[in-house]
């Protein structure tokens, strides 16, 4: 795709220093960092769980199903498939740099990841497990308690510990060194012009006013149909469900645009199938502008450069169940 772009710029004859000129740098946007003051010991105990399906009720389902580390973080359908193949109500968001955001889940409920990591687990419509009995799964097996013991210093596992764990291991989920994020700390060749003619279109449009700070989202809450109403089927009403506030009403945290290539359908309700319908339906309901097909192309040139390093490790390997374990039910009667 960069190549067929860089292509382009040769044809449009643009020069990087006009596109460039006047572009801010690190304000309202900043690069993305690699973690500081990570617990090694308990970000590798919450990989495990991370990927460990046995903390939901049919002992299929895990946090990597919805947030599916190898497509960016999230599992690319319009809402995720939870406990007896029921279809969620709402887009799973990507847990790649969400230790940026203000807030956890679209209406911001979970104030932290450590919250946000104990909803899914009993949640009847998603992992659909409970609290008691993904402990009593954690406390049967002899390697976890060993683990638990040896990073916590106890023997009798805790919710809070197991919550406490994943976030930790989520908050190594960076994507730094994208290309534009070797712009923003001055290597000039690190995206072409024409993905700078999509920035300079994206700060200047208003977009930044909303995709901000490092991980272009995540820190504030916006209406959904701001100029127009958004037309959707989705029942999911935003952030009121939380504050129980009418103005709240389809009220959700901005997503990050991190790594957005990856992370299709887009919003909410997941109705955006590419970016180019996304570009479109934001500049209409949120800035009241119709974008030109060359304008909306450039913007997604821009939105390309975003994709980052994405997390790289070994895949955990599980500590078996054994006669102890409570036995997994894949379906309710």
């Amino acid at each position: 795709m960069r190549s067929i772009i860089k292509t382009v710029i040769v044809a449009t004859g643009l020069i990087a220093s006009q596109v460039a000129s006047a572009l801010p740098r690190n304000e309202p946007v900043s690069p993305i960092t690699p973690p500081e003051e990570i617990h090694i010991g308990k970000a590798e105990l919450g990989k495990k769980l991370f990927f460990d399906p046995r903390l939901s009720k049919s002992g299929f389902i895990s946090c990597n199903s919805c947030h599916n580390l190898s497509m960016g973080g999230s599992d690319n359908l319009k809402t995720s498939i939870g406990h007896n193949w029921q279809q969620g109500p709402i887009n799973s968001p990507t847990v790649l740099n969400s230790s940026l955001s203000i807030a956890q889940f679209w209406d911001g409920r979970a104030s932290d990841l450590q919250e946000q990591a104990g909803g899914p687990i009993a949640n009847p419509g998603e992992m659909a497990s409970n609290h008691v009995l993904a402990i009593d799964v954690l406390q049967s097996i002899p390697q976890y308690v060993r683990e638990f013991n040896q990073v916590f210093g106890v023997t009798e596992i805790t919710i809070e510990h197991v919550t406490d764990a994943i976030a930790e291991f989520e908050r190594t989920l960076v994507t730094p060194n994208s290309p534009f994020d070797q712009w923003l700390m001055g290597d000039d060749s690190a995206i072409s012009d024409y993905e700078l003619a999509g920035y300079r279109l994206f700060v200047e449009s208003g977009c930044v006013a909303c995709h901000n700070g490092s991980a272009l989202g995540g820190t504030s809450f916006q209406k959904m149909g701001l100029l127009e109403p958004y037309q959707t089927e989705n029942p999911v009403e935003g952030r009121i469900a939380v504050t129980g506030k009418d103005a709240d009403r389809f009220m959700f945290k901005v997503p990050t645009l991190r790594n957005v290539e990856l992370t299709y359908p887009y919003f909410h309700d997941g109705e955006a199938q590419t970016l180019t319908e996304a570009v479109d339906i934001m500049g209409r309901l949120q800035l009241g502008r119709k974008f030109t097909d060359d304008e909306n192309a450039k913007i997604v040139a821009f939105l390309l450069t975003l994709t980052g390093d994405q997390p790289s490790f070994d895949l955990p390997t599980l500590p078996p169940s054994n006669a102890d374990t409570p036995v997994p039910q894949p379906f309710d009667d």
